[in-house]
């Protein structure tokens, strides 16, 4: 194995060719449930290598002073990677004792492998681990031949890679990262901030908020980091991804941030500089109930029908701003703009001055569907020449399409964010409307409305609607099929 740097291509490779070991044994949307976990052992073991050699450079063969070293993770003897790689009977049985070991030494570490049953020999068997563990020594994951950026970004590669394979389950953990930087550089956290997403999936979002201040060459290491993830194998993903790109300080909950939110203070939900969010579109499958009587006072704008949670979420996002930096920046179907059931919550929202812009971006940015989205930017204190208003940007043709995959390019990025810092009317792009012009139009918020004037009944174009059923229809299928899994299991 050689210490020389590793090339980004070489890399790339090297992750994505692990799947290939597994494909006809593992289903697509689990691979990442076996590859990520053994990348980031790998990793950390790789790292203490690296470091142990650097404490005997320094010491010598002084166990004591060693012992004292500054290491990353402290990582047992027969916890690191020459050990697995020696093992080639019960190799599942194992790995599921190293991690466990590695836990119980590091408690940052807790859930970051997940609880996959390494040990089942018909869906694992011992060969087929130990390729997969040979494969992974081709290459020394140590920081000097791999920094945490450069493995970061392969990381983030592979997890949309996977997301083409994982089918229709893909918006459960991966989000347009174009989008995300848009989202991130709008917000423009700063240094000492804290940041939270409260459906962070694999903390896509809170990375890319750490790298728009790491990218100006500021501070970022003392940034407080948030995020809270209904499923746990994906949590455990979120965990692993803000470790491989250098983040360690950060907090990461499992759980329902709707009926148990994870983070509050003295019987209040906690507040955060910047919030970042992709809440799951539109679901029926929630406790209204509990939200109606929620105890943290989420429900200020009204509750929401039980067959549409989401200005449950947008509420618990408003709650969750600190009162005087709190900022957000939330991705949204355009039927909360819109949608009648919801008119009571919305010009209640308008009227609270909360909302600062509405952005409509381009279809196809989300994977299995076209439905186009909005970014709605919300600030606690909005500056003064904002109060009162409400900036609409109708950027649906911003965007690129290129081998199946939109995305935004940098040209399109900083269009938005130039419309969206000068405020002002930008002919068939951006609009300023006034709370009493938003009242006159019963507090709709849909752009063409505002931007080109067209005052449709319904704002929601056709190709909206069938986005929309079809991100409804793909998500009913998932769910019907994991339904099916663990009944079967």
């Amino acid at each position: 194995m050689s210490n020389s740097r590793i090339d980004d291509k070489v890399l790339d490779a090297y992750l994505y060719e692990s799947a290939d070991l597994l494909r006809g044994t593992i289903p697509g949307a689990e691979y990442q449930n076996y590859i990520f976990p053994l990348l980031f052992l790998k990793r950390i073991s790789d790292v203490y290598e690296e470091e142990y050699q650097k404490a005997v450079e320094l010491f010598g063969d002084d166990d004591l002073l060693i012992s004292r070293y500054k290491f990353s993770f402290s990582i047992p003897e027969k916890c690191r990677w020459k050990y697995l790689r020696n093992t080639t009977k019960d190799v599942g049985t194992k790995i599921i004792k190293m991690f466990e070991t590695i836990q119980n030494e590091n408690p940052v570490l807790i859930g970051v492998f997940g609880n996959q049953n390494w040990a089942n020999k018909e869906k694992l068997p011992d060969y087929l681990l130990h390729d997969l563990v040979e494969h992974f020594s081709k290459l020394t994951l140590s920081l000097e031949t791999c920094p945490e950026d450069e493995l970061g970004n392969a990381y983030e590669i592979l997890l949309k890679r996977f997301a083409d394979d994982g089918g229709n389950t893909a918006q459960e953990f991966y989000t347009n990262r174009t989008v995300v930087k848009l989202m991130a550089e709008i917000l423009d956290p700063k240094t000492n901030e804290s940041i939270y997403d409260p459906t962070c999936g694999t903390a896509g979002m809170l990375i890319s908020s750490i790298y728009h201040v790491k990218n100006q060459n500021k501070e970022w290491r003392n940034m407080k980091v948030y995020g809270q993830e209904i499923t746990p194998l994906t949590a455990s993903i979120a965990k692993t991804n803000l470790f491989l790109n250098g983040v360690k300080e950060f907090k990461i909950a499992t759980g329902d941030t709707l009926e148990h939110p994870a983070f509050y203070e003295n019987e209040k939900i906690k507040q955060f500089d910047v919030v970042l969010a992709n809440p799951p579109y539109s679901i029926s499958q929630w406790n209204r109930t509990a939200f109606e009587h929620d105890k943290y006072g989420r429900n200020f704008l009204g509750t929401p029908s039980q067959g549409n949670a989401d200005y449950a979420f947008f509420q618990h996002i408003l709650k969750s701003m600190d009162p005087n930096t709190g900022r957000c920046a939330i991705l949204f179907p355009h039927g909360v703009l819109t949608r009648d059931e919801e008119d009571f919550m919305r010009e209640k929202l308008v009227k609270e001055d909360l909302i600062d812009c509405i952005i409509g971006i381009g279809k196809n940015l989300f994977y299995n569907c076209p439905m186009e989205a909005c970014i709605i930017i919300c600030r606690s204190v909005k500056p003064n020449d904002r109060k009162g208003k409400i900036l609409f940007i109708d950027a649906k043709n911003e965007v690129t399409r290129k081998n199946s995959y939109s995305f935004l390019e940098e040209k399109h990025i900083e269009k938005i964010k130039k419309a969206y810092n000068l405020f002002n009317n930008c002919d068939g792009f951006a609009y300023v409307a006034d709370l009493d012009e938003i009242g006159q139009n019963k507090f709709k918020l849909g752009i063409s409305r505002y931007v080109h004037k067209l005052y449709i009944e319904e704002d929601v174009s056709s190709n909206e609607a069938i986005g929309e059923w079809l991100f409804q229809s793909n998500r009913l299928n998932a769910e019907t099929k994991a339904v099916i899994k663990k009944l079967e299991a």
